[in-house]
């Protein structure tokens, strides 16, 4: 894999990790997020937009499979994830950017990745958000 792809980069805790721009439809501050009873910990709970639901997940307890911190990161990125929307939670939205998309390294425990890209001396891991949104459906149904 060497193709070129421009993502969304942002930062959730002390990771740096990008987010394919085809799927981003807006980064915004957080309305009021609901609080609803779930199994997965990385969801915060739901929000209204578009005209809908949609769930908040903090991408930083996500990727490291925590729990939300109690503390409230001020931005939200709105992704379509298979048909799905989702809000991530995020500390910054830094920038938009293209690059070429190459292989995750191997031993590297990044399943959540679809790819990384070279950005400013540091390899940036691309989210597969399929991959994520399956994660998140699984969490739901798990007794």
């Amino acid at each position: 894999m060497s193709e070129r792809g421009d993502f969304l980069l942002v930062r959730a805790g002390l990771r740096r990790v990008g987010i394919p721009l085809a799927a981003v439809i807006e980064v915004a501050d957080l309305a009021e997020v609901h609080a609803v009873p779930l199994r997965e910990p990385s969801v915060r709970g739901v929000a209204a937009s578009k005209g809908g639901l949609v769930p908040v997940v903090h991408l930083g307890a996500l990727l490291a499979s925590e729990s939300c911190p109690d503390e409230r990161p001020g931005v939200g990125v709105l992704a379509e994830a298979g048909g799905a929307m989702v809000c991530f939670e995020v500390d910054e939205a830094e920038v938009v950017t293209g690059a070429t998309m190459r292989p995750v390294p191997s031993g590297e425990a990044m399943p959540w990745a679809l790819a990384v890209v070279q950005y400013d001396d540091d390899l940036v891991p691309i989210l597969n958000l399929n991959t994520l949104r399956d994660r998140l459906a699984e969490a739901g149904t798990r007794s």
